[in-house]
C-alpha cells in the first residue's frame, strides 16, 4: 500500500513559563520552576492511502495532540510529519491536503455563523469556488452527508448533535482533502447516531478515496471502522497491528489490559476490573517504560530502560521488554 502519511519521531511538549510575579518570588527563595507537559514522545508510524488507522488509548495519553500535529495545528517540538512526501504545514494561501473533525460538534462551530457560511468560508478563501457558486456547492456537500440543503440558513444551535456532526464533516470535505483526522468524532453522540455517522464515514471513504486517522477511546468503535490499530500510552506508541489480529491476540501488556475489559455479548456476567493505578502525569512521566508502574509483569529493566517499538512478526509492532 502506498504511504500517504508518514510520522517520523514526532514529539510535542508544552512549557508553561513563569510570569513576572513568579520569577520575582523565585528570586526570593520560592521553589517555583517552569512546567513542561510531555504530550507526545517520539512517535513514528505510517498511514497508507485509502487506509483507516485507529488511534486508541486512555484519556490524556496524547491522542488529540498528535492529531493536531498531523493537521499542522501544532508544530512538533521534534520530528516531522509528511503528507504525500511533503512536510505538513499551514502556510498562508496554500490549500491544506488534510482536515480535522473535532470531538465536540457544537463547540467547533461558530454560534454566530450560519451553516452555509461556515461550510463555504474555506473553499472561498482558497479560491476553489466563486462566490456565485457557493450556495450550490454548500447544497451538494449537505446532500453528500445526508442533510437537507434547505437547512443551510440555520445556526448551529438549531440542529441536533447528529446533524451538527454531519455539518462538521461537510465543512471538512469542503476543501476536498485527501486525509481526515477524526478526533473522537462520534464520542458525543448516542449509540444509534454513532452507527449512522460511522456508516457515513465508510461511504465517504469509498466514494471519495479518503484516508482516515480515527482517534477514539472507544475500542468498539475503532474495531468497526479501522484496518489497523495504533495503541498509545502516555505519549508513546506501545503496539501497532492489523485490527483483527490486535483484538484477537494483543501483545503488549497495556493493550491486553485494555481489551480484557471491553464488554462483549459472548461473555457471561462478570465483574470488570480497571487497570490498577492511575495514569502518571505527563508533567513527570516515569522513567523507562511509561506503563511499568501499572504493569503486573514489570521488572527492574522496565523501570530503567525505554523499550523500543520493534517488529515482532509481520505487520505487528510492540514496545515491551517481555516480548
Amino acid at each position: 500500500m502506498k504511504r500517504l502519511l508518514e510520522i517520523r519521531a514526532v514529539s510535542k511538549r508544552f512549557t508553561r513559563r513563569l510570569d513576572a510575579i513568579e520569577r520575582f518570588a523565585r528570586r526570593l527563595g520560592a521553589r517555583l520552576s517552569e512546567q513542561t507537559v510531555h504530550a507526545v514522545d517520539k512517535v513514528s508510524f505510517d498511514v497508507g492511502a485509502g487506509e483507516v488507522v485507529g488511534l486508541v488509548g486512555e484519556s490524556g495519553c496524547g491522542k488529540s495532540t498528535l492529531g493536531r500535529v498531523v493537521c499542522g495545528l501544532y508544530r512538533p517540538s521534534e520530528g516531522e510529519v509528511l503528507l504525500g512526501g511533503e512536510r505538513v504545514s499551514l502556510e498562508p494561501g496554500k490549500r491544506p491536503r488534510q482536515q480535522m473533525i473535532f470531538q465536540d460538534p457544537f463547540a467547533s462551530l461558530n454560534p454566530r455563523m450560519r451553516v452555509s457560511r461556515a461550510i463555504a468560508e474555506a473553499p472561498l478563501a482558497h479560491g476553489l469556488i466563486a462566490a456565485a457558486e457557493a450556495d450550490d456547492y454548500v447544497a451538494a456537500l449537505l446532500r453528500q452527508v445526508g442533510l437537507d440543503p434547505s437547512l443551510s440558513r440555520r445556526y448551529p444551535h438549531q440542529f441536533s448533535g447528529g446533524q451538527r456532526a454531519r455539518i462538521g464533516i461537510a465543512r471538512a470535505l469542503a476543501i476536498r482533502p485527501e486525509f481526515l483526522v477524526c478526533d473522537e468524532a462520534v464520542a458525543a453522540l448516542d449509540v444509534s447516531i454513532q452507527a449512522q455517522i460511522l456508516n457515513l464515514f465508510a461511504e465517504l471513504r469509498e466514494r471519495l478515496g479518503l484516508t482516515y486517522l480515527f482517534i477514539s477511546h472507544d475500542l468498539g468503535v475503532v474495531r468497526h471502522i479501522s484496518h489497523r490499530v495504533v495503541v498509545m500510552y502516555l505519549g508513546r506508541i506501545v503496539e501497532i497491528g492489523p485490527m483483527q489480529e490486535v483484538y484477537a491476540r494483543p501483545i503488549q501488556p497495556y493493550t491486553q489490559a485494555l481489551l480484557a475489559e471491553v464488554p462483549r455479548l459472548d461473555r457471561r456476567a462478570r465483574v470488570y476490573t480497571p487497570i490498577r493505578g492511575e495514569i502518571p502525569s505527563p508533567l513527570a512521566p516515569p522513567p523507562g517504560c511509561h506503563f511499568h508502574p501499572r504493569c503486573p509483569h514489570a521488572s527492574a529493566r522496565c523501570a530503567a530502560e525505554v523499550p523500543a517499538l520493534r517488529e515482532i512478526e509481520a505487520g505487528r509492532f510492540a514496545a515491551c521488554h517481555l516480548v
